[in-house]
Formats: structure tokens, sequence, C-alpha cells
């Protein structure tokens, strides 16, 4: 007997509809959400300083209350999210609450131990560097503005949870892949050192977990994406055997085929023979790909390894302040004129003392995003913009971006735009929105840390 998963979100800010449209549609026996991302953990990091009772993905709680009629009707449906981001028991008591508003009573798991904030100073005394992965160095050299750490779990907490009888398991930091990987070996009874099985559901997880990557969304040839609008999200169908059959819900638009799938398979991969995971070491390598009817992948697996003995860990820290501000420039030359904008800026802030120590100019339509790229495209005629020849576009997006430890010298930087209007080139506009808001940063840093000294914890939500 076959296994439904089906993913409905595949980031914090996917189309809320997806869920709510899965769910009725999609005959699953689980609904993944999946929340998370690096930027994710330091905003919800942030929130969580404010509030106390923050630092989950609010959306969900919208989603769950939208969700509650078809909960009631399928009554098989369990639902395994990571929202629980930087704080899932407080996610859990207002899911509760949203449920029981809703009359529904169901029983809810907290997935946890993945936040090391308590403990880090205590690892770091132990020996445990967290050396960052890019540059070596450890984290001993930022500790001061450290404000989270948090280990990406694996599967095994979600199928315990699954295995008390939880309707809905809320986590914090977990592997993408583990929300699938999880409610998988809680069904089947898969052994935790099949390795071949754990890699088969690690691969249906990961395919399913950016949610209309998988069909059709992001694909090269989305032309040939019918209806995207309308687009399905993804569903596995899995096998016994770790077999699957990779679809969307009938009568949506998208597309799965071989291109739409192998893309996906092959997104955020180092190397395809040894995709890390807390739970297995994922050979895409030896992933089979057939398409069987419309809109239906079967993907086989044929091996796996051993996990490695160490989780990764997102850290993030305070890095001070940043603004970015955009300006329209339009009429001939106009990305020169863009650029002596920026030029512009620069000059006054040094004049005025408040150079920030990062500063970059982009003018958005030039090649900025992708330098180099353009400069290799042959011109092409502007016939309906005179004075436009060859690659000079006739208007311009100019955003100008500062980061500073100073939060006074990005302020200053952020009053910098609008004087441009009447002191700058000619065909400077798009000032109305306001000066440009500061923000405080906090930068990523990646790192390991022994599976030994972290415990996953497991607990039922109290009604």
């Amino acid at each position: 007997m076959s296994f439904r998963i089906g993913n409905g979100c595949g980031f914090w800010g996917d189309n809320l509809d997806a869920p709510i449209l899965l769910a009725r549609d999609g005959r699953l026996d689980v609904l993944t959400l999946e929340y998370l991302a690096e930027l994710t953990m330091s905003i919800l990091a942030l929130q969580k300083e404010r509030d106390p009772e923050a630092g989950f993905a609010g959306d969900f709680l919208d989603v769950l209350a939208r969700l509650a009629p078809i909960w009631r009707q399928q009554t098989q449906l369990k639902i395994v999210t990571n929202a629980g981001g930087m704080n899932p028991s407080a996610c859990a008591r207002r899911a509760h609450d949203v449920l029981k508003k809703h009359g529904l009573t169901k029983r809810i798991a907290v997935v946890s131990g993945d936040d090391l904030m308590p403990n880090l100073d205590r690892l770091l005394q132990k020996g445990h560097p967290f050396a960052n992965l890019d540059s070596g160095e450890p984290l001993a050299t930022v500790r001061s503005r450290v404000v989270s750490a948090n280990a990406y779990l694996g599967a095994r907490p979600i199928a315990d949870a699954l295995s008390l009888g939880a309707d809905l398991v809320i986590t914090g930091r977990v592997a993408d892949a583990s929300l699938t990987v999880g409610p998988l070996m809680h069904h089947f009874g898969w052994a935790w050192d099949d390795w071949r099985l754990l890699g088969a559901a690690t691969v249906a997880g990961h395919l399913i977990e950016c949610g209309a990557q998988a069909t059709g969304g992001l694909w090269c040839n989305y032309q040939e994406a019918p209806d995207l609008a309308n687009v399905g999200y993804p569903i596995v169908d899995v096998e016994a055997d770790g077999a699957f059959v990779l679809a969307k819900p009938p009568n949506t638009g998208g597309a799965v085929n071989i291109e739409t799938v192998a893309e996906q398979l092959l997104y955020e991969v180092g190397d395809p023979a040894a995709y890390l995971t807390p739970d297995v070491v994922a050979d895409f390598a030896s992933v089979s790909l057939t398409q069987t009817g419309p809109d239906a992948v079967r993907v086989v697996t044929t091996r796996g390894k051993p996990a490695t003995d160490s989780y990764k860990v997102s850290i993030a820290f305070r890095h001070g302040y940043a603004a970015s501000g955009t300006l329209v420039v339009f009429g001939p030359e106009a990305a020169a004129k863009a650029r002596v904008c920026g030029d512009m800026i620069a000059k006054r802030l040094e004049r005025a003392g408040a150079l920030p120590r990062r500063f970059l100019v982009e003018a958005l339509g030039t090649g900025s995003c992708v330098p180099g790229v353009l400069a290799n495209l042959a011109p092409h005629p502007q016939p309906n913009c005179p004075g436009a020849r060859g690659n000079d576009p006739p208007e311009i997006v100019l955003r100008v971006t500062a980061q500073d430890e100073r939060k006074e010298i990005i302020e200053r930087f952020s009053k910098e735009f609008a004087p441009l209007v009447t002191s700058g080139p000619p065909g400077v506009t798009g000032y109305t929105s306001g000066r440009p808001s500061v923000r405080e940063v906090l930068a990523y840093w990646p790192a390991l840390v022994d599976m030994k000294v972290v415990t996953p914890q497991v607990q039922l939500f109290d009604n």
C-alpha cells in the first residue's frame, strides 16, 4: 500500500492558497509545510528577542485555520511542519487555540532540542569551536554578537512524535527533507540503518521541499507549463520498497516531467553523489527518472551511505546596519546617469565624514546582478526609444546599498537619495516612496557540531 505525502509550502512567504488546495484535492496521508531558511531563522530570532511568545512562522496559523474544515473531513490526515522556527512551543500553543476555536481536537507534538544557545558557551568551553565552514574562523571571534544557533535535526524525532499518536508535528530547525523522511520511516517501519531506503526517502523529501519548483516553477522551459497561476504543488506516492511517483493534483497548472524533477533534484546540491543530511548521505547519482504518464515521474534510488557524525548548525550574529535605496533614471544614457548618481551619493557621504564601510552601486538593467553577462550579448535595436543605441537601455533602476557597524552612518546614507531629483542628472524619478529604511543586519555563520552533544526532544502538547 503506497503512502502519499504532499508539500504545500516551500518557504515562509509561499502561496497561502497552496496548502489548502493540496490538502483538499491531493488525497494525502501527510501534508508537510516547510517554512525555514537561514534568513528566516535570523528574522525569527529577532522577533523572539523582542517578544518571548514570538519567533515562529505566523503564516502557519492562518493556514491552519483555513485547513480546519478539510481536516474535519479528512480525519486520517497528518500535518508535519517546521513552522515552529525559534519557538515551537509557542507555535504549538497558538495552533491549539486555532484548532479549539474551530472545534477540532488534534494531538500536537513539539520537536525541539535544535536551539543550542542555552548551552553555547558550555560547548565552546568543552572544545567545540563551531568553526565557520567557509573561513575556518572559530566562533569565539563573534561570540559576543551571536543571537541564535540552531542544529539541523533529522527525521527520527518526527517519526517518534508520530509514533506517540501526534496528528500535528511542529518542529524547530530540522533538515528540510526530514519533514518527509520522518513520516515515511514511521509508516513503513524502515530500519534506521537501511541507507538505501533512507536515501530514497531523502530524495523524495528533497524533491518536494521547495513546493512548486518540482511542478513547473523555475523550470527552464516554463512557457510549456500551462497555467502557472494555478500551479499544483507536489505529491510523492511512495511504495514500501522506496520507489515513488512524483505528481500533482488533477486539474492544476504547471508540469511534472523529467526536466522539472531533475532540475529540483540538483537544486542547492554540492556533490550529487554525497548529499549530506543528518539522516543519511543520499546518493543522487544513483537516481533514475522515468516518465510514467502525464505529469507523473517515477523515481528510483539505488544507493545511500551512512550519515556523518555531525549536525550542521546555522548561527546568526549581529553585523551592524544596512539600507538600500532605489531611484528610476530614464532617457538617453540612462545607465551612465545612474552611475553618476551613485558616485554623487558616495562623494557627499565622504564629504560629511559618513562614508559607509561597505557601499554598492547597481544599475539594474545593465547586468549588475550578473556582471559580464550582458557585455557578451549582441546589441539590439530599440526603435521606440530615440537616442538609445545598442545595449543602452532607455531606463534604469539605480539601487545603492550601504552597510556599516554604525547606525548613524546608515541613517545619514538614507537621506542622500531625494536630493538627486533636483541636483543630479536629468531623468531621475521614483523618489516618492520615502527614505530607505535602516535595518539591523544579521550575518550567517555555518558550522558543524558533534551529534553526541545535541539531544532532540519530543513532547506531546498538554491540552
